[in-house]
């Protein structure tokens, strides 16, 4: 039976909600489930908590029939949580030391689930489990367009990321099947990712209804539990100090020197400050974002309460926040400063085959080219809504969305030098702005009953502004690293 997007919220919201949390979330992904419908939502339910007790009792029977159990909603967030963010979080570790990544850890995991907080109860308060129409009840259509826009830049970024690991996994695994070399034409990355997209990403894409692929959340929660013990049991087998030739292509000059004994080399840092700090930040945030698919979550809840929907997000964020810390911690400790911006790439430098380890390549590499076309649906969507297209299906508009967005995120994948960089910019500008940013301001400007000096407004306003410093603080210093390098790589040339 065909659904149209509304009714796919509505009726299958769960499947959705997993699958695109596929995205970034493991895939993941951070599923933004709300794109698909603020469009169809009409002029009364807009306003329907104008007159307060009438809109309470509307809010509360058209909102009363989540389906979803406690421990299923548990799951679920955990897949929007869970995402590709984890493979960069060796590095961001590798860039801060073990005592300063923590830190940031359990502050960005505090601050996300404080903004969850804030969120639901505006939800509650505006009305509105949509999270473009909250911006719109706040702000009118520029809150609309805002929140319109972070979900399809941190999709957008979930989607690269994605492709980002075809690209540097896919020729791993060939040539340990085929046992080519980099020569050959089916071990570039770049072509790579170009037939995966035509072959498989394109024809899921141009289907209708992708509700079917919400199966493929706990398919991709798996993998990540599966990746996270690879690697805690390979800490324990890869030697320390790492072979030298390994050490001599992955560490640059500035450390390299350092590692000539074994001490120096397998020392771990607490607290380390350099050039590639800034994308700690960001990396993080882009990891712990899920809030798009709160809202559609919390809709679905079975009894459903707002105290209910915020301790399931604690238990998911905590059960994240270990797999977050392990992944990170033993990643760190088997490489050190030899750690790589992916880290399942890394472990190609040390082994040219090697059975569990092609097993979890082949399993994340079937989990993230799956989830593709689900981060890809509520993007489309919402540019076919931005483009104030009719409700009626056009197969040609359909096809011409999905195809401009599939060549420009392939673009972006052959040409960004770095997943760090995709991780680092997204994390950012839109994950800043889904983490920290709209949640406070829709509270500040929704949530009537509470006056600007009460502890939460104020609360909420330091929120706003840390918000804002974390946003343009880690794209000004990440700008100018860009710069920096660019700059670097120029004189190189130059002297060549």
């Amino acid at each position: 039976m065909n659904k149209t997007p509304t009714e796919m919220h509505h009726f299958n919201a769960p499947d959705m909600d997993s699958s695109s949390s596929n995205s970034n979330d493991y895939f993941p992904t951070k599923v933004p489930l709300n794109g698909l419908q603020y469009s169809d939502i009409d002029a009364e339910s807009q306003n329907f908590l104008a007159d307060h007790h009438l809109g309470k009792k509307k809010y509360e029977d058209e909102y009363s029939q989540g389906s979803a159990t406690f421990g299923m909603s548990v799951f679920n967030l955990g897949n929007a949580i869970m995402g590709s963010g984890i493979l960069g979080l060796s590095y961001a570790m590798a860039n801060t030391g073990i005592a300063l990544f923590v830190i940031l850890l359990v502050a960005v995991a505090i601050f996300s689930l404080y903004s969850v907080h804030l969120l639901l109860k505006t939800a509650n308060e505006g009305g509105s489990l949509v999270y473009e129409q909250l911006g719109y009840k706040a702000f009118g259509m520029p809150g609309k367009l805002a929140a319109s826009c972070s979900i399809t830049m941190q999709n957008f970024g979930a989607m690269a990321s994605y492709l980002y690991i075809v690209k540097y996994e896919l020729p791993i695994v060939i040539k340990a099947f085929l046992d080519a070399d980099d020569s050959s034409w089916y071990t570039n990355g770049d072509y790579l990712v170009l037939i995966v997209t035509v072959v498989i990403i394109l024809p899921l894409s141009l289907l209708k209804n992708l509700g079917y692929l919400g199966y493929t959340s706990g398919f991709s929660l798996l993998c990540m539990v599966f990746f996270v013990i690879v690697v805690i049991y390979k800490k324990f087998q890869i030697p320390c100090p790492l072979p030298e030739d390994f050490i001599d292509i992955t560490v640059n000059a500035s450390v390299s020197h350092h590692n000539t004994t074994e001490d120096a080399s397998c020392k771990p840092k607490y607290f380390v400050f350099n050039s590639q700090t800034v994308y700690a930040v960001p990396i993080l945030t882009f990891a712990f974002v899920c809030h798009p698919a709160i809202l559609p979550m919390y809709e679905e809840l079975k009894d459903r309460s707002r105290k209910k929907m915020q301790n399931v997000a604690n238990v998911s964020f905590m059960g994240m926040f270990v797999m977050y810390l392990l992944a990170a911690l033993f990643g760190y400790l088997t490489f050190n400063e030899a750690v790589e911006p992916e880290l399942l790439h890394t472990y190609s430098k040390v082994y040219h085959f090697d059975v569990v380890l092609l097993i979890v390549r082949l399993a994340v590499l079937i989990a993230v080219t799956l989830t593709v076309p689900v981060v890809l649906f509520p993007i489309r969507t919402s540019v076919n809504q931005l483009m104030g297209a009719s409700k009626d299906f056009s197969w040609a508009r359909h096809i011409g969305i999905t195809l401009a967005l599939l060549v420009s995120v392939n673009i972006l994948v052959i040409f960004a030098p770095t997943i760090r960089d995709i991780f680092g910019f997204i994390g950012a500008s839109a994950a800043a702005m889904l983490i920290f940013i709209l949640p406070s301001a829709f509270y500040i400007k929704l949530v009537k009953k509470e006056p600007m000096k009460s502890v939460q407004k104020i609360g909420a306003t330091l929120f706003l502004i840390m918000g804002f410093l974390v946003m343009i603080g880690s794209m000004t210093l990440i700008i100018l690293d860009w710069i920096h390098n660019a700059g670097a790589s120029e004189k190189h040339g130059d002297g060549h």
